[in-house]
């Protein structure tokens, strides 16, 4: 068969190296150089290595757990069952996770797992060992790449999808194909702060919501709730809180107990959410205080934040940092099967552009690079299978209704990203919520036919804004990351 896989992070290039080595010809479809994309900024680590005491089960717990019970249990079933393997394939294709001097692989523990079972390679450069092996491997397999592409739309006859439409150098390319596999990562752009790329712009939740396939949880976007406060976003792993750094007031008191016995290794939405809170309560940014680890440890464990912080004039071995919540991940996303079927035949989905519903409400950390992993081999091992799961169903009714003639503020990007970050972010209310719907609504309505790259992207994002504003007013309790507050909203920018 004719494969084509659009998105080259751990995903897409598990797809495609797995879809090429049992004899397809695939086409690797990117929009930036090989590697672009969320996986190789990835600090955190992978789940899924049990040591003593430890299981499939008990990561399956804590997968659910975090979930807020909104989780797919035979989703996550899947995940940590067919988890070890992924990593040793990993292994096997020259990732190199970190291992003690007797070459065990060394485990860590992160927020919400109960146990150590978290591997990481150059300390916190994960992503960027697993992006390097796997573009190697892509590079020298029988696999077409294309990069510089932007997905502009899907291909469909008869309901079915054959091919992706994308533009490059300036001009439209159509290659029909027998099926599609989606890893497009997800929409951090939509958010004014993320420590999304600049290329996250929802354009194959965008091109997949077009061409009729089901979509759900997005109203789920997870904050991750420790980005270094001061210059462009910077992650700060929350490997450092699992190696013992505390996030304090300004008075040094560790405020996040107040909210959750677990502390700062309480699951992200409860971290965020207690950031953004203490930090308007108090007027200026929070500090994570990593001082008690020691500047031997931190150099050695986490040498790219250590760099960096540092190069932002930050000695934090010596000093708590600032540190501020910022869009970080979507859990909900194109609707698939526990094989990556859409509901639309001919097209698949896996990475963060997906909605497997290993997630639930909140992702449990270090399962995301997994999940890609797991589920870019199941969607490439199934692409010659026909049929969905009944469980999929038809789009829903998510982006009807009518246009009201609102005299807004123009349309423009940023207004878009501080609009969805003051409304549609960590703090919701059913008032900012029903405003952003209207107002999106509106710029879509006024919105011209896209020419340009950057048109193209402006179309998606506006798309994708209003699936996930309409998601949120849809979903009246608050769970996990979707959160309802009863007070004005803490966190503008």
């Amino acid at each position: 068969m004719n494969i084509i896989v659009v998105g080259s992070g751990i995903a897409g290039l598990t797809a495609a190296l797995h879809a090429s080595e049992t004899g397809h010809a695939v086409t690797l479809v990117t929009k930036e150089a090989l590697g672009g994309g969320c996986t190789a900024l990835a600090q955190g680590g992978v789940a899924g290595v049990y040591g003593p005491g430890d299981s499939p089960g008990s990561h399956a717990d804590d997968t659910l757990i975090a979930g807020a019970g909104v989780s797919d249990a035979a989703a996550v079933d899947v995940l940590v069952q067919d988890g070890s393997a992924r990593i040793a394939e990993l292994i096997a294709r020259g990732v190199a996770f970190d291992r003690d001097a007797d070459g065990v692989l060394l485990l860590g523990r992160e927020a919400a797992h109960t146990h150590a079972r978290v591997v990481h390679a150059g300390g916190d450069a994960t992503g960027a060992a697993i992006s390097h092996a796997l573009v190697q491997h892509a590079r020298s397999a029988e696999i077409e790449i294309i990069e510089s592409a932007l997905l502009v739309d899907l291909l469909t006859d008869d309901g079915a999808v054959h091919g992706v439409r994308m533009l490059r150098d300036d001009a439209l390319v159509d290659i029909h194909t027998d099926a599609v596999i989606l890893a497009t990562g997800g929409a951090g752009r939509l958010y004014a702060h993320t420590t999304n790329p600049a290329e996250a712009t929802g354009d194959g939740i965008a091109a997949a919501i077009r061409a009729g396939a089901a979509v759900a949880d997005l109203e789920f976007v997870q904050f991750h709730p420790t980005v270094l406060g001061a210059g462009t976003p910077f992650l700060i792993s929350e490997a450092v809180r699992g190696e013992g750094a505390a996030l304090v007031d300004d008075e040094g008191r560790r405020f996040v107990f107040d909210v959750h016995p677990d502390g700062e290794l309480a699951p992200r939405d409860v971290v965020a959410r207690a950031v953004a809170r203490q930090a308007a309560l108090q007027g200026s940014a929070v500090r994570l205080d990593a001082t008690m680890i020691g500047a031997a440890r931190l150099a050695e464990r986490f040498p790219t934040i250590d760099r960096v912080t540092r190069e932002r004039g930050f000695d934090w071995a010596r000093e708590p940092v600032p540190v501020t919540p910022a869009a970080h991940y979507l859990m909900g996303g194109v609707v698939t099967d526990l094989d990556g079927r859409t509901s639309v035949p001919g097209l698949f989905a896996a990475g963060e552009v997906a909605r497997t519903g290993v997630h639930g409400a909140n992702r449990l950390a270090s399962n995301s690079l997994l999940e890609a992993a797991v589920f870019g081999a199941r969607a490439a091992a199934a692409v010659t299978s026909s049929g969905l799961r009944s469980r999929i169903l038809p789009v829903s009714a998510v982006l009807s209704g009518g246009i009201r003639d609102l005299n807004v503020v123009g349309f423009s990007r940023s207004h878009l990203q501080h609009l969805m970050w003051d409304e549609v972010g960590l703090l919701r209310t059913r008032d900012g919520l029903t405003e952003a719907l209207d107002t999106i609504r509106s710029w879509r309505a006024a919105a011209p036919h896209p020419t340009t790259s950057a048109e193209y992207e402006d179309a998606n994002l506006l798309l994708v804004a209003e699936a996930t504003a309409s998601a949120a007013l849809a979903r009246p309790e608050s769970i996990g990351a979707h959160h309802l507050d009863h007070e004005p909203a803490l966190i503008g920018a």
